[in-house]
């Protein structure tokens, strides 16, 4: 494949396009511009795979920008976003030009430049707090936050020039991802790093709702999956990338602590809530359509594999040139 990723330089994008490299795509990274040069973590990969990629600085918000991006591309793979939850409740505005405008401009230039396939990277938190468990497809969509409006718009959007326009689109729908390079926002990365630093208490906000986690290689292993899934399987269609795994956060933050041999008092952090009425109080991913449709399944599913998965992101945050990248003595919108 010609495969562009938007979104490179982030967490999950940065290692999608690494795993696209080592199986010998031909990958274009783009990477939001900036005037440092950076290209976020992709400025970490090993130099092999530096080499290998073709990287573009730009914004999605820029129509000619994906128009550029796109030109020569088989397959898009979109994941540039902004994805926080509470800087959206702040900056509401910044995630309509993002995630719903920067979302139109690059199904414009797929449909332009004749693209094979278009994935599109949904988020759970769309469905909002479960009214049946565990979740498929078919649930109703709840925007109980700005950022999860702004993405429910982007799904409908990139399903819309399917219907309106034949465009090969597959909305892909992960639930919680975690693993190394995870930004401090995320819950996880919020408990390791406190825990890694060595502070006495452990500050959180909501301890009672539930997530389905899942380990950022299988989310990427299902990107590869779909991309090469026969089109009558899975285009047009949305698809719950998952473990069918329930977890409260009050569990994975003793899971964690006990991983890292330490019994820290946890406390509640007032401004790290959510607004009531906007708190996602239980995810489960019934997973069994990318499971039919896919040569896929999560490699860390269950308490087994959640623990091994929670294993492997702690070493990766302790190591201390990881560690000093984030700031665990404050709360990070």
């Amino acid at each position: 494949m010609k495969v562009l990723v938007t979104g490179a330089d982030g967490f999950i994008g940065s290692h999608l396009t690494e795993t696209l490299a080592r199986a010998g795509h031909q990958v274009r990274a783009m990477v939001l511009y900036n005037s440092f040069g950076s290209w976020g973590w992709l400025d970490h990969s090993p130099a092999e795979v530096r080499e290998a990629i073709e990287v573009i600085s730009g914004d999605v918000r820029d129509p000619a920008c994906t128009a550029e991006a796109v030109r020569g591309c088989d397959t898009v793979m979109h994941l540039a976003a902004l994805i926080a939850i509470p800087w959206s409740y702040q900056a509401p505005a910044s995630y309509v030009d993002t995630n719903v405008t920067g979302t139109l401009n690059l199904l414009q230039a797929a449909r332009a430049h004749g693209v094979e396939r278009f994935i599109h990277t949904s988020t759970s938190e769309v469905y909002g707090t479960a009214r049946f468990v565990p979740i498929t497809e078919e649930h109703p969509l709840q925007p109980q936050s700005p950022y999860s409006a702004t993405k429910i718009a982007a799904d409908s959007l990139a399903l819309s020039f399917h219907a309106s326009f034949d465009l090969p689109v597959v909305v892909a729908r992960p639930f919680n991802t975690y693993g190394p390079r995870q930004s401090a926002r995320a819950v996880i990365p919020t408990i390791i790093t406190q825990l890694a630093s060595g502070a006495p208490r452990l500050e959180l906000g909501a301890v009672s709702p539930t997530r389905d986690f899942n380990y950022v290689q299988d989310t990427v292993d299902a990107f590869l999956a779909i991309a090469r899934a026969p089109a009558g399987r899975v285009v047009g269609e949305v698809l719950n990338i998952g473990s069918n795994f329930e977890v409260s956060i009050g569990e994975t933050a003793e899971l964690i602590a006990d991983i890292m041999g330490v019994e820290p008092e946890i406390v509640c952090d007032e401004q790290r809530l959510r607004p009531e009425k906007s708190e996602v109080e239980r995810l489960w991913a019934a997973n069994a359509k990318a499971l039919g449709r896919l040569d896929w399944e999560p490699a860390h599913a269950g308490r087994e594999g959640f623990r091994r998965g929670l294993e492997q992101t702690i070493a990766w945050f302790r190591d201390p040139a990881n560690l000093a990248a984030y700031k665990s003595d404050r709360y990070n919108l």
